[in-house]
């Protein structure tokens, strides 16, 4: 008998003649993110990737376990031989490694992937729940509808048991769905949309604007602690800053004041799509939500989208701010989110935008400022910062 953890993918399995390379880059994913643990042995098995390791470890191990995409479902498991008498005291030892000491209820729930093997599920549940009852019958009880705990038992090449199941967050591995130029605030919304596409497998990217000096450097150190809260999940991220205040002034002088959001917008989305076409990203990501604020129409979303040609991703469109709120808690970047610095887009903040602009009075407006050279001139000045946990 050894310990284990197994590691159960999820929407992986549905990939046909693609499976294994998705899950060849979850295993990955996963060992990487367990390197600074001692790893006796790993392999795959029937959809399940199983890790031989120090049992202490195993808490730990897991959590860093859950940070991969692609994983529904990681529990620590007993191997045994696959002969009834060794499975019965497999399960025996399983539970008096839980340590109960209250009476409970149980069941045991057996997946015979191995259809040579001689019982079938319903012989060998009543034959393993009852050498738990021979063992424990003080203080436990089946109960085959509303259990206080489950035993589950996989007979495959190997037979594991276990209980626990830490569940994952699903999704695909990072990189399987191509990289992404995630467009980083300091605010709560921005890192959950890089959060939810990288669910996706999507490699992240950060760009960030600021204002400096009409915004502080802590204001920036901000939004690298907040890339850094999100490598957590998607690995080293590389971040670009770019001062737009060179920008926004030009504005200000010679467009429209109500127009200062959209045309603001537009030039991000541009430098975005260069810093795309130099370093190879598929599209640019956004946490707008329909409606949030003046900008975020459906017509000022349209006209932003016609400042490029590249897509646009924007996963939380139809969230409401609730629901935004409730995933950056979970995620563990709400905290850091709601810290009071400035973002460049308090700076020349209008009083009255337009929230239903039209493409060609923002182009009209557009006329009056060199935009390839502003383009130019903010990407000469970038700064980037490598970001990782």
């Amino acid at each position: 008998m050894n310990w284990y953890i197994s590691v159960s993918f999820g929407e992986l399995t549905l990939k046909g003649n693609n499976r294994k390379v998705f899950e060849d880059r979850a295993v990955k994913k996963v060992l990487n993110s367990i390197k600074e643990f001692n790893v006796e042995k790993h392999y795959k098995e029937q959809g399940k990737l199983y890790v031989k390791a120090n049992k202490d470890d195993f808490p730990e191990m897991i959590k860093s376990i859950k940070k991969v995409f692609g994983i529904i479902y990681i529990s620590p498991c007993l191997k045994v031989e696959k002969d009834i008498e060794e499975m019965e005291k497999g399960i025996v030892e399983f539970v008096k490694e839980k340590n109960i000491t209250e009476k409970s209820t149980f069941k045991v729930e057996v997946n015979r992937v191995d259809k040579s093997f001689k019982l079938k599920s319903p012989e060998l549940n009543p034959k393993l729940g009852g050498a738990v009852l021979k063992q424990f019958g003080d203080l436990l009880k089946v109960d085959v509808h509303n259990p206080d705990f489950k035993i589950y038992v996989d007979v495959k090449q190997n037979v594991y048991i276990y209980s626990d199941r830490t569940k994952g967050w699903g999704g695909l591995p990072i990189g399987s769905s191509g990289r992404g130029l995630l467009l980083l605030s300091g605010g709560i919304d921005s890192p959950v949309a890089g959060f939810l596409l990288a669910k996706r497998g999507v490699e992240i990217s950060a760009l960030h604007f600021h204002s400096y000096p009409f915004t502080s450097d802590r204001s920036v150190e901000k939004v690298k602690d907040l890339a850094k809260l999100l490598s957590y999940y998607t690995g080293k991220i590389t971040m670009y800053s770019i001062n737009l205040l060179p920008i926004q002034k030009e504005i200000n002088e010679k467009c429209r004041e109500r127009e200062m959001t959209i045309l603001s917008r537009r030039f991000m989305m541009r430098i975005g799509e260069k810093l795309s076409q130099k370093y190879e990203y598929d599209a640019l990501i956004t946490g707008e939500s329909l409606g949030q604020v003046a900008s975020q129409t459906i017509q000022g979303v349209s006209v932003i989208n016609q400042a490029v040609e590249m897509p646009i991703l924007r996963p939380l469109i139809a969230m409401d701010k609730t629901e935004i709120i409730e995933i950056s808690r979970e995620i563990g970047t709400y905290e850091t989110s709601i810290l009071p610095f400035e973002d460049c887009c308090t700076v020349f903040l209008p009083r009255r935008p337009v929230t239903k602009p039209r493409l060609r009075d923002i182009q009209a407006s557009e006329k009056n400022l060199d935009v390839d050279k502003l383009v130019d001139e903010a990407i000469e000045n970038m700064e980037i910062f490598k970001i990782e946990e």
